[in-house]
């Protein structure tokens, strides 16, 4: 069974992960007083988009989720049914987890 695992990481923005061949946003939104992740399954344009423009890309498209704000019943966010944090959520924070320990025993 592949394990997910960290791939790429820009501080309070998002993380990109990979499981199993397929990528995955974890979009880091924060409005007032609430602040929550917001997990999304990289459709093959949003990966094409990002193997052509980078990290920049990525760092657009976690902007574009926080800007919909998804979470919203009124939004017409793109990505309010794409959300993916209560299904997999547990598996993101463990990848998280375990990259963080890993970078950090290289750092010692």
């Amino acid at each position: 069974m592949p394990v997910m695992k960290v791939l790429d990481h820009e501080p309070h923005c998002w993380f990109l992960l990979e499981d199993g061949g397929h990528l995955l946003l974890d979009a880091n939104c924060s409005h007032s007083f609430i602040s929550y992740s917001y997990l999304i399954l990289m459709t093959p344009a949003e990966i094409l988009q990002y193997r052509q423009r980078g990290r920049d890309y990525l760092t657009w498209l976690a902007g574009d989720i926080h800007n919909g704000v998804p979470i919203l019943q009124a939004s017409t966010s793109p990505y309010k049914y794409r959300d993916l944090t209560r299904s997999r959520g547990d598996e993101v924070t463990q990848a998280i987890v375990s990259w963080r320990a890993s970078t950090w025993s290289l750092k010692a």
